[in-house]
């Protein structure tokens, strides 16, 4: 019913409309400039899709370094939510990296300790992307 496959371009349009349907939450991704800028994200970074017959309902994209795997970004559409994709999507991640260890950049703690995941530190932001000035 579900498969979950490495990101291609081909797919570029459904992610970003799933993501446009997530609502004002997620407006940092597809509102332009930024819309512009993850999608040449989605294809430089890995990126995992969940399809149910072809369509788009969930993704998954990951930042990698020689040490760890972060996971940036993790959906799934509201009407497939409660069909374990989020857990299949996470799972793909560990299968394609299984000698590194896996991180969540969550803003969803609640759903990742219900996965089972255990809490490890935070993040904190330095200068929200805007450039810092002498004074």
């Amino acid at each position: 019913m579900f498969e979950v496959i490495a990101y291609t371009p081909v797919y570029e349009d459904q992610v970003m409309t799933l993501i446009r349907n997530e609502g004002e939450d997620w407006s940092i991704y597809w509102e332009e400039p930024n819309a512009t800028k993850y999608r040449r994200a989605l294809q430089t970074s890995p990126t995992y899709l969940a399809l149910k017959e072809g369509t788009v309902c969930g993704y998954c994209r990951v930042i990698v370094d020689v040490l760890s795997v972060y996971i940036g970004d993790l959906l799934v559409d509201a009407s497939c939510r409660g069909n374990a994709l989020g857990r299949k999507l996470m799972e793909r991640v560990q299968q394609d990296y299984p000698t590194l260890p896996v991180y969540i950049m969550s803003g969803n703690d609640g759903y990742y300790k219900s996965l089972g995941y255990s809490k490890e530190g935070s993040i904190y932001m330095v200068n929200n992307g805007v450039e810092c000035q002498e004074e």
